[in-house]
């Protein structure tokens, strides 16, 4: 189908949501194991001892360990408020950090951060002061500041208006916690279902039926992204394999033996590898072995990697080249790997 459709559904047993855009599955979103710690959470958690030699510190949680990097000044037994910040290798403390944030579909809320400010990609001047106007006549400032979300732009004042109130409710509730007593959870992280109504744009179609993953051959589309090998068009592929260290990528020409077919696939496994590490939840080190072409032309496949995660919501550095033309790039282990998630 053309346009855009938003599914939700359950994978084993557990809540998941998916993004298809003109019949291509572009985003999946699958709750984690009960175990599993969800980024977002708020706690608070008790500190133990200085980890010297990693400068940091594990806290103790109703939920389990989480690890806090940034822990200078913190004492055994102190109580602090963190929030995760992404998932952990299993068996592991997940990473943690004291820099709270509330973030709800139009706004975001940071305490420690004071100031009233608007998304850079929210260009019309006219719904900036708008915004702005709205926002500060219902802002609390004691909460820190806040940010409006892109998605505030084409939404009506008075949702986004319902939706900051909501938040700063949240925000009051979970700042205002005296911190003694056990450690607790203060706030659950988002689930999928809630994690694709408060990021996805709003799209052409939803489907909330049970079902609808059938349906829509959403069920198919998982089926084939599980695969190593992934088709870029014209014969040319891409295979994704994670190993304990990193995830190797090894970009393909296919049957394409023309001088520019090495260049041509290198630019189409850019473009496609947000989309591809995304729905395979995979980060931390990538190496990507590019198809055989000349030196010169790696300005050209640089640029198109820089573009191509430039728009992508996990946040993913391009490192460099290395002796022998690999690309290497740093992505943030925002997600549970697909296969820990299906199996």
């Amino acid at each position: 189908m053309k346009g855009s459709l938003v599914a939700f559904d359950t994978v084993n047993g557990r809540e998941a949501a998916a993004l298809m855009v003109d019949g291509v599955l572009t985003d999946l979103l699958i709750d984690p194991p009960e175990d599993r710690i969800r980024p977002g959470a708020i706690y608070h958690a008790r500190a133990g001892r200085q980890m010297k030699g990693q400068g940091g510190v594990v806290l103790e949680t109703p939920d389990g360990p989480l690890f806090l990097r940034q822990a200078k000044g913190i004492a055994p037994g102190q109580s602090i408020l963190v929030q995760a910040s992404t998932f952990a290798e299993r068996d592991k403390a997940a990473p943690a950090t004291s820099r709270v944030v509330f973030k709800s579909r139009f706004a975001l809320i940071t305490p420690g951060a004071p100031g009233l400010n608007v998304s850079r990609s929210i260009r019309d001047e006219e719904r900036r002061v708008a915004l702005t106007d709205l926002a500060a006549d219902l802002h609390d400032t004691s909460l820190g500041g806040l940010i409006l979300r892109s998605l505030a732009e084409d939404a009506e004042d008075e949702a986004v208006a319902d939706d900051i109130v909501a938040l700063t409710r949240v925000a009051a509730a979970v700042l205002g916690d005296p911190l003694t007593g056990a450690p607790a959870r203060l706030l659950d992280g988002p689930g999928a279902h809630e994690t694709a109504l408060r990021d996805w744009a709003a799209p052409d179609m939803s489907d909330t039926e049970e079902g609808s993953f059938a349906r829509h051959g959403i069920d198919d589309a998982i089926d084939r992204v599980r695969r190593a090998e992934q088709s870029l068009g014209a014969g040319a592929s891409v295979v994704i394999e994670p190993t304990r260290a990193l995830v190797a990528v090894d970009v393909n020409t296919g049957a394409d033996t023309s001088p520019a077919a090495g260049l041509k696939a290198n630019i189409a496994a850019a473009r496609a590898l947000p989309r591809l590490l995304a729905l395979k939840g995979l980060g931390g080190q990538i190496v990507v072995d590019m198809a055989p072409m000349p030196k010169r032309d790696r300005v050209r496949v640089e640029q198109q990697i820089k573009s191509a995660f430039r728009s992508d919501a996990v946040e993913t550095s391009f490192v460099g080249w290395t002796p022998l033309g690999h690309a290497e790039l740093q992505r943030k282990r925002a997600r549970l790997s697909l296969e820990e998630l299906l199996t």
